[in-house]
């Protein structure tokens, strides 16, 4: 998260942020079931009683490391489509980019899993949130689905189409992040792995085209 130092060391007033750093550790050691607010508060040397002087209880630690693993998923994607081949064609152009920000979604669940799990893990709500079924406002650090969204539209306007539905692209790539991670194509050898990602992102690229 930006502005996160942390660290077993930590300067005065900065508890916060170096037990975030430490529940952050966790989550990506064994996802967000790993998160408790005492073992963060040993890592960093301090009593629980200190630790929730900053946070009402796990709830709000969890929720503060989906943020983070939120972002983390976000930038990811950013630097795979940075490292996109630019090309002449527009349509070419929204093509490669839509691929690379997919392709950097699913990298990153697989590098990391337990803070990718920890981003889209279910969290007691804060109490000043609405209930279940109430109107919610929206989530701004979900840019992971901003940002394909916007190629989908970008790339449904190279075509003179529709804007396609980033939903469809979130729910494929999504899916295919957790049959690595979790399902039966956990097992699948790297090249092997490689092949059906590739395969997956040409369908979303196309299903887009097509749109």
């Amino acid at each position: 998260m930006p502005g996160i130092s942390g660290g077993k060391n930590y300067h005065h007033g900065d508890l916060r942020n170096a037990l975030i750093c430490a529940a952050v550790d966790l989550a990506g050691e064994g996802g967000p079931e790993r998160v408790v607010l005492r073992e963060a508060a040993r890592r960093v040397g301090v009593s629980p009683t200190a630790a929730y002087r900053h946070f009402d209880g796990r709830g709000e630690l969890l929720r503060t490391v989906r943020l983070h693993a939120r972002t983390r998923l976000a930038e990811a994607m950013e630097r795979a489509a940075a490292r996109e081949p630019g090309a002449d064609d527009p349509a070419l152009a929204a093509e490669r980019r839509l691929a690379a920000l997919c392709r950097g979604y699913v990298g990153f669940a697989v590098e990391h899993p337990g803070l990718y799990r920890a981003a889209f893990g279910a969290v007691r709500p804060a109490p000043e949130e609405p209930p279940a079924g109430a109107p919610r406002p929206p989530e701004p650090e979900i840019r992971a689905f901003t940002l394909l969204k916007d190629a989908l539209e970008a790339l449904g306007r190279t075509a003179g189409r529709r804007p396609a539905a980033g939903a469809a692209a979130w729910s494929a790539v999504h899916g295919l992040s957790l049959l690595l991670l979790e399902g039966p194509l956990r097992r699948l050898p790297a090249q092997r792995r490689d092949d059906v990602v590739e395969t997956t992102l040409a369908m979303v690229v196309s299903g887009a085209r097509a749109r």
